[in-house]
């Protein structure tokens, strides 16, 4: 059959288009643009940050670094403070703060001591002795001295962790936990005494007996010690 020369030229037009077409698709682009794009930045944290130690916290019985309000300024917006609250708020309202809402935190801890103690003296000394409630020593001693059994109880103590030559005795821990493990070291480091020696059981009465000339008592999960 004979062909129109025009219509031969558009047929011959078409098929080239539809072979470039198909030579670029996505798969026979140029390696340099088929390369795959380069990962994301890490979200990775830096070693040096990850090993920093966080801050210590400040000690619930410290008292503010900065400025505080002179003993002059230390008055009520009403009315006027007792000289036992008085006492307790010198030294301890930051600069623009008010003194009755220091004085409130002093007597919530009091409060708290008393709630604790009505339920489980142990608690409450426990409590004293791993610094929970805030500025306890003072509080107790200024604003609610009917609890100075608790804080003597609990002076007589020591928390959880390391402490370095503690008096010989046999103390016992308060509320444990059942991972309670403590060991009395010797100033060479030697293991003077340790135990529990089968690991605590829940409830269970934990008791340490600290030998004489112990240079550290390291102590893990027990919470708080007192004399037995």
């Amino acid at each position: 059959m004979y062909r129109h020369p025009a219509a031969a030229a558009v047929l011959l037009a078409t098929a080239l288009t539809l072979t470039l077409t198909g030579c670029s698709s996505d798969g026979d682009k140029p390696d340099a643009e088929a390369k795959a794009k380069p990962p994301a930045a890490s979200s990775v944290p830096d070693p040096a940050d990850a090993t920093t130690a966080p801050p210590a916290a400040p000690s619930p019985d410290a008292k503010p670094t900065g400025p505080v309000l002179p003993d002059a300024k230390l008055t009520p917006a009403t009315g006027t403070f007792k000289e036992n609250e008085k006492t307790y708020l010198r030294g301890r309202v930051p600069e623009k703060t008010d003194p009755a809402a220091v004085l409130q935190t002093g007597q919530e801890s009091c409060q708290r001591v008393a709630r604790t103690a009505k339920r489980d003296k142990d608690a409450a000394t426990a409590s004293v002795i791993a610094g929970e409630i805030p500025n306890a020593k003072d509080a107790i001693t200024l604003l609610c001295p009917d609890q100075k059994p608790v804080l003597a109880a609990a002076e007589k103590g020591f928390g959880d962790g390391t402490r370095k030559t503690p008096q010989a005795g046999t103390f016992r821990a308060i509320n444990p936990s059942p991972a309670c493990t403590w060991q009395a070291k010797g100033k060479d480091g030697a293991v003077l005494a340790s135990g529990p020696e089968m690991g605590a059981k829940p409830g269970e009465r934990i008791t340490a007996k600290i030998p004489a000339g112990t240079a550290e008592f390291v102590s893990s999960a027990c919470f708080a010690w007192v004399p037995a």
